[in-house]
């Protein structure tokens, strides 16, 4: 049985996550954060939501860019949560009052609650593509009008080695964490549907990986 928390599955890889990635992509991913992060962030001190960020690297990077940045970091799994506060407390403690940690989904942004930017990295591929449209819209909810949507993710296959590659992810994932997504879901046509459009869109690992910003 998977944690009875929606979406709580990656529990079960949190110990492992990273290395994995690591392995598989070398820096490929955190190379494709970094460029979301450097292109769309707000200038000055901007309330951020990230969402699915996992063990928490993204935090150091967002504070090490806008250092007085205030942060809403909401996680399903309650383990990676656990690990991304215990990361900034270790590398970034004068910063612990600027991150609020939330347990939860999407479902619990209810509050009258907005954002100069919504970060979402490796995060809206683990949906079919009918949650993936509950999920940008409820996010979208909360996006101040002009706020950028920074996104990190995988790019639709092109080649056969990479549609292996995934299969391979999602296979995986679907088994260990009960993800609902079986392949890439629509994520750019999502946004678009929002009204946003795409820049500062960057590939990685041979066109595997793209960053881009979407803005209105």
């Amino acid at each position: 049985m998977f944690a009875s928390l929606p979406d709580a599955g990656f529990d079960r890889v949190a110990a492992f996550y990273d290395p994995l990635s690591r392995l598989v992509y070398g820096p490929a991913l955190l190379r494709a954060q970094q460029h979301a992060l450097a292109t769309g962030l707000p200038p000055g001190a901007p309330h951020l939501l990230v969402i699915g960020g996992g063990t928490g690297a993204v935090l150091l990077e967002i504070l090490r860019l806008r250092p007085q940045a205030t942060i809403v970091y909401l996680e399903a799994s309650p383990q990676m949560l656990a690990k991304a506060q215990a990361l900034l407390h270790r590398q970034y403690p004068t910063a612990t009052q600027q991150v609020v940690f939330q347990l939860g989904t999407e479902k619990v942004l209810t509050e009258p609650e907005v954002f100069d930017g919504i970060i979402t990295f490796f995060f809206l591929d683990l949906f079919d593509p009918q949650r993936l449209r509950q999920v940008v819209t409820q996010l979208n909810a909360t996006r101040r009008p002009m706020a950028p949507w920074l996104l990190a993710d995988f790019a639709p296959p092109q080649r056969w080695w990479q549609r292996a590659l995934l299969m391979a992810m999602y296979h995986f994932f679907r088994f260990t964490t009960g993800i609902s997504g079986r392949d890439m879901p629509p994520i750019q046509a999502e946004l678009a549907r929002l009204g946003l459009q795409v820049t500062n869109q960057q590939s990685f690992f041979r066109g595997m990986v793209q960053a881009s910003v979407w803005v209105p």
